[in-house]
């Protein structure tokens, strides 16, 4: 941010922010609103919702990014609704019409469809998404007519279940692994059922232990900031709410100075090889460590101390 205009405004300010992620914008959209609200100068967000997606979207602000891959790699639940006989060019109500057709299913047939796709199975991702092929996303292609090949990517459905059905609209709910696409699996689930389908709505109710109750909205934001600071930063999680999934293990100062300075040392308390968080003896955070096979202590990901 050196040299630009505003860039004095910008701070360090580290934490979690839980979004409420409005219809309509980008995650990308959704995370520079709250950057300026917060004034971060580094700020991402974790797993993308498409602009017709709503809900649960974390977003790391300052040294919490370093940690953000474990909400990026996270189990996420959403809530979606299918429009059953019609398929659409995006897999979503924003596509053209492809093709119509009737609709002669009850519920009995969906329950069972969706009982198909429990588990592990494959999925291609579609043209309109963000990954790339030779430099261009994927939505650019399609955006210029242009098809390519895509390799299915194994993912996991761990629950999959039929909320309502009202004509030839139905909501489930599903809780996948990273790198499941609901669009794409609203469609799998229209085509085994011979009628095709499309999402209508979509809205991400957790990601990992986090969920909707913790979300706050953007006008909540903005309510806060006109307040101060200080009001809007106590909507911050601290960088550690990503990591309660492992082990505590507190470090003596002289330990602490050699694992900032990228020494290996043995643990010296027989833990066990995985990754542990990693506290002074006053409880500050100081990072991630990972216990190898051999027992040995190093560091993983580091808090920046200088500051």
């Amino acid at each position: 941010m050196a040299g630009k205009k505003g860039a004095r405004n910008y701070r360090d300010v580290d934490g979690i922010l839980i979004l409420d992620k409005p219809l309509g914008l980008s995650s990308n959209q959704a995370l520079q609103q709250v950057r300026k609200l917060y004034r971060a100068r580094k700020a991402g967000h974790c797993g993308s919702l498409d602009p017709m997606a709503t809900g649960v979207l974390p977003i790391c602000l300052g040294e919490a990014t370093k940690f953000s891959s474990f909400l990026l790699g996270a189990n996420k639940t959403y809530r979606a609704c299918c429009r059953l006989g019609q398929t659409t060019t995006t897999g979503d109500a924003e596509g053209d019409v492809l093709e119509t057709r009737p609709v002669q299913v009850d519920e009995v047939q969906i329950r069972q469809t969706l009982e198909r796709f429990v588990g592990e199975i494959e999925q291609i991702p579609p043209m309109y998404s963000a990954l790339k092929h030779e430099g261009q996303r994927l939505y650019q292609l399609a955006r210029q007519g242009k098809q390519v090949e895509r390799k299915p990517r194994r993912i996991k459905i761990n629950e999959l279940t039929l909320q309502t059905l009202t004509g030839d609209s139905f909501t489930f709910e599903v809780t996948c692994s990273k790198g499941t696409y609901v669009r794409t699996l609203a469609e799998d689930i229209g085509a085994a059922l011979g009628c095709g389908a499309h999402l209508t709505a979509l809205q991400r109710s957790t990601v990992a232990h986090f969920n909707e109750q913790d979300a706050a909205t953007i006008d909540r934001l903005r309510e806060l900031e006109q307040r101060g600071m200080d009001r809007i930063d106590e909507l911050l999680l601290p960088v550690t709410a990503t990591l309660a999934q492992f082990p505590e293990l507190k470090l003596d100062n002289a330990t602490r100075v050699d694992i900032c300075h990228g020494k290996r040392f043995p643990s010296g308390h027989d833990q066990a090889p995985g990754l542990y968080r990693l506290v002074s003896v006053d409880g500050r955070f100081i990072g991630l460590g990972e216990v190898d096979s051999e027992g040995e202590l190093k560091a993983k990901r580091l808090m920046n101390t200088a500051r």
